[in-house]
């Protein structure tokens, strides 16, 4: 049963204070920690090929618009998507104990997004097109569902240059075990971060990746087998987030943004491999995080033909050039501590913003929406050449006049010394914020430790009004696009990034002079110079291969 408006009711009984945080187990349950790599039994697995990091284009020229020719689609270059955007960048190692990162950040390193292939027969994949699962700990596909190439045809009929889609779910037990009742909004960055992930990845191989923006979580649902419950644990329910078409790069034609709802149920119906293995022994339940699930779904909306990317382009990080693109996906960690003292150049600081505005011509814009509902308050500690203090970049010309209403009028809203013309970076207020910062952030050091911190504030009730609760996950996942951005960014400027999804949300309401919903805080961000613990190991990702 789905409940209409739940979203803003979730949000409001998630928040965080600092008397009161949001419902969690209270204890780290660590025998029923969910399993890190989900499989299906009785699927075959195809391992796919390894490509190496130091091959490829720089990370700079994928902001180069037609610099990078597409590469043929095969099993090599399906590999490398998904090697950069959801594989694994190095194993940690500390006392016996062993742990993986991604290409793909996640909240708490625990990975509730799972990663879906639809392709066609494939040399040295399959004869016949396929619906494959990604297992990233062996980076190989299973093959989950098989059916004949004539339905293919028809499912593509008008979409003649697609290579393959691809889908992502999630998994909200994953989450939950450890963060409770907001685990909801922590699957949604999440999932941004991996639509953003896979952008970049492909625009490395001269491809994009487009957002299938008029598709219905249902029929998503359907091509993925997620609709299958004779196939999953009750317990462990994995919901359907979005649909990408991966096409070249330089594809000419509109892309119709949905698929033909007969071939979708068609494919559901046809043979399936496979059965989720238990991730957990026991779950503890979350009502509400089903029932927001349920009242998020989003039906199938009309949508104009996705355009063809323009030929702006914008330009790479300050030493983007030493770094292949792959390189630079590999080494991208979360810094887990800051050392208080490293700064950022103006120039670096303004390059990052300026890769944070939405661009059709440059990755990860091609996943996220042209309409930008999400602007960052930034507090500056460490940025040669700006004061210290409170600024805000609009990433939207349509939201300046509301938050120019709705924040403090003691707000000075001028433009820093020696921003770029176009950027729409203001400056507030000056000070310290740097306990403030901290403060805000749960009392959480690296948001002051850091160059700079962000909070991430989003159109929040006008879009649930105009589109329905269906919006509400989207403001994360646009949120979680612009911090893979930064997390990039930062690794370009030597630096090192990290997402804070802990803050007290009224509190930062309060510090800008917020009073309603009409702006909400989605996600926190620091940057700066981070403090490596030595005493971890580190190990390649496929040592094995």
């Amino acid at each position: 049963m789905r409940h209409p408006g739940f979203a803003a009711r979730y949000h409001q009984e998630t928040k965080h204070h600092p008397h009161r945080y949001a419902r969690s187990s209270g204890f780290m349950d660590w025998p029923n920690q969910p399993e890190p790599f989900l499989r299906y039994a009785g699927a075959a697995l195809t391992l796919l090929p390894l490509s190496p990091a130091d091959e490829g284009p720089s990370y700079a020229s994928l902001y180069a618009a037609g610099a990078i020719p597409p590469v043929t689609f095969n099993l090599c270059s399906l590999g490398a998507l998904l090697q950069y955007a959801m594989g694994l960048s190095a194993w940690k190692e500390y006392q016996g104990a062993r742990w993986e990162l991604r290409c793909n950040p996640s909240s708490g390193n625990l990975h509730p997004t799972e990663c879906y292939v639809a392709a066609p027969a494939l040399e040295g994949l399959s004869d016949t097109p396929c619906v494959y699962h990604y297992a990233p700990k062996e980076h190989g596909l299973e093959c989950r569902c098989t059916y004949q190439k004539h339905m293919w045809e028809s499912l593509t009929a008008k979409h003649p240059e697609v290579f393959c889609f691809i889908g992502f779910t999630s998994i909200h037990w994953r989450e939950a075990w450890k963060y409770g009742e907001r685990a909801y909004r922590y699957c949604q960055l999440d999932a941004g971060h991996a639509f953003a992930a896979l952008d970049y990845s492909a625009a490395a191989l001269g491809w994009r990746a487009v957002l299938l923006e008029g598709m219905g979580d249902d029929d998503v649902a359907a091509l993925l087998g997620c609709t299958r419950d004779e196939d999953r644990d009750p317990a462990e329910p994995e919901r359907a987030e979005a649909l990408l078409a991966i096409v070249p790069a330089n594809h000419a034609e509109p892309i119709p943004a949905a698929l033909p709802e007969d071939m979708l149920g068609k494919i559901a119906a046809a043979t399936w491999h496979g059965r989720p293995e238990p991730l957990s022994k026991h779950h503890a339940p979350w009502e509400i995080i089903d029932a927001v699930s349920e009242a998020c779904i989003k039906p199938a909306t009309p949508a104009a033909p996705l355009q063809p990317a323009s030929g702006k382009n914008i330009e790479g990080g300050s030493n983007a050039k030493a770094f292949t693109a792959r390189a630079l996906f590999l080494q991208r960690r979360s810094a887990q501590t800051m050392d208080g003292k490293t700064g950022l150049s103006k120039d670096a600081f303004f390059r990052m913003l300026r890769h944070c505005m939405p661009r059709e011509a440059a990755p990860p814009w091609s996943a996220g929406h042209e309409d930008a509902r999400v602007h960052l308050a930034l507090f500056v500690h460490r940025v040669d050449g700006l004061i210290p203090g409170l600024y805000i970049l609009i990433r939207n010309p349509r939201d300046e006049e509301a938050l120019r209403t709705e924040m403090r009028v003691e707000f000075e809203w001028s433009t820093p010394p020696g921003s770029p013309e176009g950027l729409p970076l203001y400056f507030l207020a000056g000070g310290d914020l740097r306990d403030l910062a901290a403060r805000v952030s749960c009392t959480q050091d690296i948001a002051g430790d850091g160059a700079f911190s962000l909070g991430m504030l989003a159109r929040f009730a006008e879009t649930l009004a105009a589109h329905g609760d269906w919006a509400y996950p989207w403001l994360f996942r646009e949120a979680g696009i612009v911090g893979q951005v930064l997390y990039l960014e930062a690794e370009a400027c030597g630096l090192r990034a990290t997402g804070i999804g802990c803050y007290f949300d009224d509190a930062v309401h309060e510090l800008l002079g917020l009073r309603n919903d009409t702006f909400q805080s989605m996600y926190h961000f620091t940057i700066g110079g981070a403090l490596t613990d030595t005493r971890l190991r580190t190990l390649p990702p496929y040592p094995e291969r």
